[in-house]
């Protein structure tokens, strides 16, 4: 067999075996992505905290000098007046150290007394030429400094009797007590917390803020209240924003204060505190998952009408728990990617698939 007819046969055989060949594969299933559509949240948006009731005064009170406790009046939880006695110290030193100044300002006083009567008769004599003017002016001295001890005695004596009445410690407003360590035998020292008493009117709730949206709260600022085992909403209002964050946490403490505050709040209750953001302009909230970085410019995936997959820059604003703002690049009712972004490519055809929801065909 020459070469021109082994040429021939191979050639049939191919033909042959081309025909015999199953079709071409189909082209793969469109790639299935988690999509959601965007829809316009100009409506004011709202951020919610947790935080603790708290007394906006807290007062720890103490007495003035040193003493031995002799009895207590109150107990913790119990509700206060202002002036209401709290404890009792043993009065009996400053009774006496009363007693002794007043005893001093008598003497003061018969001593000034004593001055002027040797200065008077002094004076006669200096008149009848019987004695110097030098002798006349020391006695004048004598008057000048009985008078300054006088007033001195005077003095210390009003402080002994201050201090008589420093050995009862009275409440400095109406409150709970919230905590007491007095007891009768113990001695305590000027100035040594004895009492907390917590204004039970002026109720306010202590959160913590991140320092993302610090800029956007002011004092003033509403905000709703709701108290944990209370249906009841309360109003607030932004009482109080420290300056400078926690070190730890990184976090601003807010005090609000509760302006319709009733019996049924208890100081320690956890509460949530809810405030509202006015934004007139658009705003739009995606995942965090939806956004990438391409160039150091943030990106999200658009799919068209037809299901593909197109690369679209966007601005982003602030972050927070509920996603990324944006700010600008996407519209309402356009339809984003938010899983599987970094398996797109550009003009993609992708299956859309909402969370929850059957596959969009």
């Amino acid at each position: 067999m020459n070469n021109p007819r082994i040429y021939l046969y191979s050639l049939a055989l191919m033909i042959l075996l081309s025909g015999c060949q199953p079709e071409q594969e189909e082209q793969s299933a469109p790639r299935p992505v988690w999509v959601m559509t965007i829809t316009d949240t100009a409506a004011p948006q709202s951020s919610r905290y947790t935080g603790e009731v708290k007394s906006r005064y807290e007062s720890n009170i103490g007495f003035r000098i040193n003493g031995k406790i002799t009895s207590r009046a109150v107990n913790v939880g119990d509700l206060v007046k202002k002036g209401q006695l709290i404890a009792q110290l043993d009065p009996n030193d400053t009774r006496l150290n009363a007693l002794s100044a007043s005893a001093e300002v008598q003497t003061a006083q018969a001593n000034l007394a004593l001055a002027q009567a040797e200065l008077a008769r002094r004076q006669q004599l200096y008149q009848q030429q019987f004695i110097s003017k030098s002798a006349l002016d020391s006695y004048e001295t004598q008057v000048k400094t009985s008078t300054a001890r006088l007033e001195q005695a005077k003095s210390q004596a009003a402080v002994s009797q201050h201090q008589t009445g420093y050995t009862q410690l009275l409440a400095d407003r109406s409150g709970a007590i919230g905590m007491i360590q007095a007891e009768p035998g113990q001695v305590v020292s000027a100035g040594q917390t004895i009492a907390q008493i917590y204004d039970l009117q002026t109720l306010e709730i202590l959160i913590a803020v991140p320092e993302t949206v610090i800029d956007s709260l002011h004092v003033g600022d509403n905000a709703s209240v709701t108290v944990e085992g209370l249906a009841h909403p309360y109003q607030g209002r932004i009482r109080e924003i420290s300056p400078a964050a926690n070190s730890q946490t990184h976090a601003f403490d807010l005090r609000i204060q509760l302006l319709d505050s009733d019996s049924k709040i208890k100081l320690g209750m956890t509460a949530d505190v809810r405030f509202l953001h006015a934004n007139n302009k658009q705003t739009i909230m995606v995942p965090s998952t939806a956004v990438t970085q391409v160039a150091n410019h943030a990106t999200v995936w658009v799919i068209d009408a037809k299901q593909q997959a197109h690369r679209r820059r966007v601005t982003t604003g602030k972050l927070s728990e509920s996603g990324v703002e944006i700010t600008s690049g996407l519209q309402a009712n356009e339809t984003i990617a938010t899983i599987g972004v970094h398996t797109l490519t550009e003009g993609m055809h992708v299956q859309p698939v909402t969370p929850g929801l059957e596959v969009l065909r």
